[in-house]
């Protein structure tokens, strides 16, 4: 742990510093990502650091399929039996509002031990982290096996790009007995978490056109249904105003009773930092008191959201109209085993029909994403992420689902179905990924680290 600590703080900090001031914009937020060329950058910033660190039997490439976003591929071959594929990112959301005075989304700042900044904690330390992992295995003497290190650039975009690199790669990455994911979340940063699961995502565009242009609001209240009116109905149709519960049966799923005991397991190592954790207005309280629910609900229930709006002024420009449309932006979070295609078209299908007063209703999805379920965990697996976590913090590992989708998941897990998946990552409590604040906690991923090196001495001793 010191050898790894030490090779952060000199090599890998300074590094994800210079990282953070590239903007790369995941493509879905810079269409002209190509001719920007900032992804280009994040990749060859990595990719200058993994062959100036690079360790015995590691071979790097660029990879680049036509009219697609960068691959970093490091194949490092190994003295123990086996093969192991790390999965990681560097493209990143977009700015966000609402940044600190003083910093920024491009903008580093080391305080207090976090390292402040757009990607570094999402997860831009993944490949730092892996190769430092392996480095200090090396020179522990410690065997691991063949192991892959696959980086994309499209993640942010739902790793639209991923499945054709892992056509493309096929060959050599092979079939992996343990996948490695350094892309999810920690429920503190005390002990090591394992991600159990993900949801899925269903992202669209709910319209509802009652006009062809807007008319003074005193002369047509009463007479035209108003468009928010005729949305709030539609989307009772979908989760219970006073509750938050989804209604239709079919965008739920059984909960495991193994996933339900790590919900109140992980409830009681969290207590009221479950819901604390969120920068709540003074008085707001969480949907339920019961804090196994609250994780239950964040992992494995169905949940709606509206993220967006179009057809409503500003409060500064609001007259007396009535408006001709209102268009919402709605994500619609899935349990892990349900499929997302065949839900959205559920939903869709939910909200069109029977418009209220003949409104012409539609909705209209950009993303079904499929969450994913992990397979049982295999013994060697457990003990050695919960030796290693005692051993590099101090306490037992912990296992829980997390709320949010990473499409490339459900990729891996339906390409690789007999691997074992260990997927952790350092975005706990407030480390805010996607919104302002984004923080990397330097010391959790020091000791994350260490953990990774110990699973994977662990599956070259299995």
């Amino acid at each position: 742990m010191t050898n790894i600590a030490r090779f952060w703080d000199d090599a890998v900090v300074p590094t994800l510093v210079d990282y953070i001031r590239i903007p790369a914009k995941s493509p879905h937020f810079d269409h002209e990502w190509a001719r920007h060329g900032h992804i280009d950058a994040a990749v060859k910033l990595a990719a200058a650091w993994c062959q100036r660190h690079a360790v015995a039997g590691m071979k790097l490439e660029v990879v680049r399929l036509e009219n697609r976003t960068p691959v970093l591929f490091l194949e490092v071959e190994g003295k123990g039996s086996g093969n192991v594929l790390i999965y990681g990112h560097l493209d990143k959301q977009p700015e966000m509002t609402g940044w600190r005075e003083g910093f920024g989304p491009w903008t580093p700042v080391i305080e207090g031990g976090k390292l402040y900044g757009r990607g570094g904690a999402d997860d831009g330390y993944a490949v730092f982290c892996a190769l430092a992992a392996l480095r200090a295995l090396q020179q522990e003497k410690r065997a691991h096996a063949r192991v892959s290190i696959l980086i994309e650039c499209c993640e942010e975009s739902g790793s639209y790009d991923l499945p054709a690199y892992l056509e493309a790669l096929a060959p050599r990455i092979g079939t992996p007995e343990l996948v490695v994911g350094l892309d999810s979340g920690c429920g503190n940063y005390d002990q090591l978490w394992g991600t159990t699961s993900l949801r899925g995502l269903i992202n669209g565009v709910l319209s509802v056109e009652v006009l062809t242009e807007g008319v003074h609001s005193g002369d047509a209240s009463g007479v035209v249904a108003e468009s928010v009116r005729i949305a709030r109905q539609l989307l009772e149709r979908v989760d219970d105003a006073g509750s938050g519960m989804v209604k239709p049966a079919a965008f739920h799923a059984q909960i495991p009773v193994e996933r339900s005991e790590q919900a109140k397991r992980a409830a009681e190592v969290l207590g009221e930092q479950i819901w604390r954790r969120f920068p709540f207005v003074k008085g707001m309280q969480p949907m339920t008191s019961d804090l196994a629910d609250l994780v239950l609900n964040r992992t494995w229930r169905p949940m709606l959201a509206v993220t967006g709006a179009e057809g409503l002024p500003a409060p500064a420009n609001a007259g007396n109209v009535l408006r001709p449309k209102t268009a919402l932006v709605l994500s619609l979070r899935l349990p892990p085993t349900v499929k997302a295609e065949s839900s959205a078209r559920q939903l869709k299908a939910i909200l069109e029909a029977d418009p209220p007063h003949g409104a012409r209703v539609k909705f209209d999805y950009g993303q079904a994403a499929s969450g994913w379920h992990a397979p049982a965990t295999a013994p060697w697996l457990a003990a050695a992420v919960d030796t290693s976590s005692i051993k590099n913090y101090g306490k037992s590992a912990m296992w829980m689902g997390e709320g949010g989708t990473i499409p490339f998941m459900a990729m891996l897990g339906a390409r690789f179905p007999g691997a074992q998946f260990l997927i952790t990552g350092v975005l706990g409590p407030q480390a805010n990924a996607h919104g302002p604040n984004e923080f990397l906690h330097i010391e959790y991923a020091k000791r994350l680290t260490a953990c990774v090196a110990d699973v994977l001495a662990a599956h070259a001793a299995n």
